[in-house]
């Protein structure tokens, strides 16, 4: 007789369910933030409403390739 154990999967620790989504959200609010304040601030002639948009595309981009796997 071969028989086949099945496990049930195990829940991911309360950590991985609660602690980490809320400091990658943090973390990015935090950076979208620090980018805006950084883009308005240092806005030179000329671009407009261009630069601050291309800086938070930059840090969404930055956000999902470094916090993209929780």
């Amino acid at each position: 007789l071969d028989m086949e154990v099945t496990q049930k999967p195990s829940r991911p620790h309360w950590y991985e369910r609660h602690v980490q989504p809320c400091l990658a959200e943090l973390l990015g609010t935090a950076l979208f933030t620090f980018m805006g304040c950084l883009a308005v601030l240092q806005d030179s002639e000329g671009t407009g409403r261009l630069q601050p948009a291309l800086a938070h595309g930059l840090a969404l981009g930055v956000t999902v390739a470094v916090l993209g796997d929780i």
